[in-house]
């Protein structure tokens, strides 16, 4: 009987716990940094920014003059854009989710159509502006507009929400659909009443993530043409916009430091927008999470 050496047992113990120590303080510095990081952007955009934001900071339209510089047009173009994005992108990829995931045999080739759909997920926007270019604004003729540039974000976020779909369709316990089976239900029935609200908090997550990547992009929109400046509010999906990324960059690029100051009072409203967006995705998730 081979005896076990104490000794080199507590040593390899003793590795363990201090390669243990090592990556926890690792990782902890990790996370120290970009939270650093954060609060020293933060602290840099709000102090700069922080006295613009004024009534007629949302109440003026850009100007050559940074003292009357406002983001009404970019603020008013950017939910003229989600208007289009939220209910092309939603509508597609959940569908695709549902057909890939329910309604799809599973060969190769839907296998190939998985593999491809979540390749697309990792291409450069800059890609899907040539494509909105292309098709959106030459072949449709639809120019630079509201319809034009809201497409061509569905395109790049289009993806990420099939994956984001896909992945909270599969999530759902089989036992929840064989239930439904039993009680007569159809395929529709099923995936209505039971998979979809079960996925909903996944598909949710996934969607505000994949919307608010649209909001903060600008090389598809510069690539179809949209405006860095406008003086007029969009009425239809037809007229020009511009948004608030494209404007903030248009600030960005000036000399003045006001206009840098202005481009942070900018950001300031982007986060809150976009803090509003996940906010209401939290509580729409939270709720339906309690449910099933």
């Amino acid at each position: 009987m081979k005896l076990i050496d104490k000794d080199a047992v507590g040593k390899r113990m003793q590795g363990r716990l201090t390669l243990n120590t090592v990556f926890k303080g690792l990782f902890f510095a990790s996370t120290l940094f970009g939270l650093l990081v954060l609060a020293i952007l933060l602290y840099r955009i709000f102090t700069q920014g922080i006295g613009y934001l004024d009534a007629d900071f949302f109440q003026n339209f850009a100007s050559r003059r940074a003292e009357n510089a406002g983001v009404k047009g970019a603020l008013i173009g950017t939910m003229w854009l989600m208007v289009v994005v939220a209910p092309v992108s939603l509508l597609l990829g959940v569908g695709t989710a549902i057909y890939l995931e329910e309604y799809a045999a599973k060969n190769r080739f839907t296998s190939f159509i998985r593999v491809n759909i979540s390749n697309l997920a990792g291409v450069p926007s800059i890609v899907f502006g040539l494509l909105g270019l292309t098709i959106f604004v030459r072949a449709l003729a639809l120019d630079r507009s509201v319809l034009a540039a809201g497409l061509t974000m569905s395109l790049l976020v289009l993806p990420v929400i099939i994956v984001a779909a896909q992945e909270a369709i599969r999530a759902v316990p089989k036992e929840l659909r064989e239930a439904s089976y039993g009680m007569g239900a159809t395929k529709w029935q099923t995936i209505l009443k039971v998979v979809l609200p079960a996925a909903i908090p996944g598909i949710l997550t996934g969607g505000i993530l994949a919307l608010s990547r649209a909001i903060g992009e600008t090389a598809p929109l510069i690539v179809v043409g949209i405006p860095l400046f406008i003086a007029f509010l969009p009425r239809t999906v037809f007229d020009t916009l511009t948004v608030l990324p494209m404007q903030i960059y248009n600030w960005t690029s000036r000399p003045q430091e006001e206009f840098h100051q202005v481009a942070a009072a900018g950001i300031i409203v982007l986060l809150i927008l976009l803090i509003a967006m996940n906010t209401i995705a939290v509580l729409i998730r939270n709720k339906f999470s309690k449910r099933y």
